[in-house]
């Protein structure tokens, strides 16, 4: 079916049950960012593969919103044929529907692929406009989608104390007696990445992602229903997780739910969806808004998940340095790979590691132009060569029973011109402030943000995304509360949290440069007057010395940058082959030594 045939079904059923507008988030009934293959419905209808984004079609004509990361890309996946393309933060959808549509118009939303504040947001505001939202689970895109994918459904992984520092039933009694202080009888813990780290289990059925797809309720007591696809449960899984795991099957939710008549159930507005939370309200409970529960403790590792971190990437700087080395030897050799082989290069590099469970995300592998697309996929097309006098962007992390490791390097191809280097060095002036950051308790990553932009912007430059992510713990390489951005992040850095740490710089059409290190929160040692917390990175690989342009560094900058290196050499270097450790003492060799 071609895009303009998908939208033709799904316009016919819109027109069978009256609806005037229907909404297609990037999103499935778990409100994550990867997503099963059955569940990629703006992929399906819209071409559009990124991670973030929202079609909105109307009976006649349609639009696609799309934040910064991606303004390039929908451009070469969706035609302008068939969607008009817009910013899903400047023009939002709701915006664009009130003007598109007449009073009296009737928007479709399937509840269980939004958040509850959305939803009631958007009821009020299409009111307002004399509109109608109209919620509907039995999905247009999956009525229409002809030839869906089977759902994938593998057992789970029983993850080892020794890898977790804390049992599941010492979680839940912890997290349950805070529910309890809440004055609520229990908590919807809603994402599958909270309730597979309380549970002490890892999911194998969504590629990088190793979550156990489940909802659950967390009762005051520490006991918890779990709902999930009883295929999913490995044998053994309930001596793993402790007296008091009950499991239902997915079927049984709105019974489960419907049935908490005059219980107070503390419930996320912005995590859970609006399926889970109208079941338990229209079932007599009372719910209570506020944080998922898991949600900050599991963002703060404990000392066996950050010593697992540690580990982890120690065994992950191995492999990209092995295939750095590699890359710089066939270059010299002349041999130009293309996107794709560079990517599977990569990654058999990391199969080899010790607890390795597979990437933590599709590498973004980019040559010249491509990479000035901060989230491009290789896969959207013919993978490009590389090409001479250019730079080479990958992105790329692994997944590991101990941790989840995600690293950007920028690799010079040739000999890039002297403006590459110059942006090159701004992006990586930026990366060095905001390691070197040090900051009292109550610091957010909004606060700190201006670090890494601020040698961009002194120029006139600037970058239109995120600075850092959280990092989970063999969990999602995108994980909250904490992040590093110039919208308001309203959680404090707090020790045990992993952050990125990648400020970046893209010419469409010329190159991409992206700096990124995962760090993690600390406490900064000695008797301060105030005390401070600080960064301590965790990847280990060599920037490219190739892309420096000296003059812009100053002396402070080349002691880290030194400093760094001598981490990188005397940690990595032991794991490596001889030709590969000779390789890796040249590259952090010290900057006196010359670039």
């Amino acid at each position: 079916m071609t895009t303009a045939t998908r939208l033709a079904a799904l316009r016919q059923l819109m027109a069978e049950r009256a609806y005037d507008a229907c909404v297609i988030p990037r999103a499935d009934e778990h409100l994550g960012e990867y997503i099963p293959r059955h569940n990629e419905r703006l992929l399906w209808a819209t071409g559009f593969s990124g991670s973030a984004g929202m079609a909105v079609v109307l009976r006649e004509g349609a639009g696609i919103f799309v934040d910064g990361r991606y303004t390039v890309q929908v451009r070469q996946q969706v035609s302008a044929d068939d969607f008009s393309y817009h910013h899903l933060i400047d023009e939002p959808p709701l915006q664009w529907l009130r003007s598109s549509l007449q009073p009296g118009a009737r928007v479709a939303v399937d509840p269980r692929l939004h958040n509850l504040q959305w939803l009631r947001q958007a009821a009020d505001e299409l009111a307002a406009a004399g509109m109608e939202l109209c919620t509907d689970t039995d999905n247009l895109v999956d009525r229409s989608w002809q030839d869906r994918p089977v759902a994938e459904i593998a057992p789970a992984l029983l993850l080892d104390e020794s890898f977790t520092g804390e049992s599941s039933a010492s979680k839940r009694k912890r997290i349950g007696a805070a529910v309890k202080a809440l004055e609520a009888d229990a908590a919807l813990v809603f994402a599958p990445d909270s309730v597979s780290w309380l549970l002490n289990l890892r999911g194998q059925d969504i590629p990088c992602l190793p979550v156990l797809q489940s909802l659950a309720l967390l009762w005051a007591d520490g006991a918890l229903d779990l709902l999930v696809e009883p295929a999913r449960m490995p044998a053994g899984w309930q001596q793993h997780c402790g007296e008091g795991v009950r499991m239902h099957a997915p079927d049984e939710a709105e019974a489960l739910l419907g049935a908490q008549a005059g219980k107070r159930v503390l419930a996320d507005p912005v995590t859970a969806n609006a399926w889970s939370q109208l079941l338990l309200e229209q079932g007599g409970a009372t719910l209570v808004p506020g944080t998922d529960p898991v949600i900050l403790p599991k963002a703060c590792k404990n000392a066996v998940e950050v010593a697992g971190a540690r580990a982890a990437h120690v065994r992950d700087g191995a492999a990209v340095v092995r295939f750095l080395a590699w890359l710089d030897g066939e270059q010299a050799a002349g041999r130009l790979y293309n996107e794709a082989e560079l990517a599977d290069r990569l990654l058999e590099f990391r199969a080899g590691g010790e607890h390795f469970q597979g990437p933590s995300f599709e590498t973004i592998s980019a040559a010249g132009g491509n990479a000035a697309m901060c989230h491009y996929s290789h896969r959207n097309g013919t993978p490009a060569a590389l090409s001479p006098d250019s730079v080479y962007l990958v992105d790329s992390g692994g997944q590991y029973s101990d941790g989840t490791t995600d690293i950007t390097r920028t690799v010079a191809i040739g000999k890039p011109g002297a403006d590459v280097r110059r942006m090159f060095t701004l992006v990586l002036k930026g990366h060095i402030a905001l390691d070197r950051a040090r900051f009292p308790k109550g610091t957010t990553g909004t606060h700190l943000d201006v670090l890494a932009r601020q040698h961009l912007w002194r120029e006139g430059h600037d970058y239109d995304h995120g600075t850092g992510h959280g990092v989970g713990a063999f969990l999602s390489v995108h994980e909250g509360p904490q992040r590093i951005a110039k919208a308001w992040a309203p959680v404090p850095l707090q020790p045990g949290m992993i952050v990125s740490n990648e400020p970046g710089y893209y010419r469409d059409g010329a190159f991409g440069i992206r700096c990124e290190n995962l760090v993690v929160v600390t406490e900064v040692p000695g008797q301060l007057e105030t005390p401070m917390y600080g960064f301590e990175a965790l990847t280990l690989a060599p920037f490219d010395r190739r892309l420096l342009d000296l003059a812009l560094l100053d002396a402070g900058e080349v002691r880290w940058l030194d400093a760094y290196h001598e981490q990188v050499a005397s940690t990595v270097g032991p794991l490596l082959s001889e030709a590969d450790r000779g390789w890796l003492q040249e590259a952090c060799a010290p900057l006196a030594a010359g670039c």
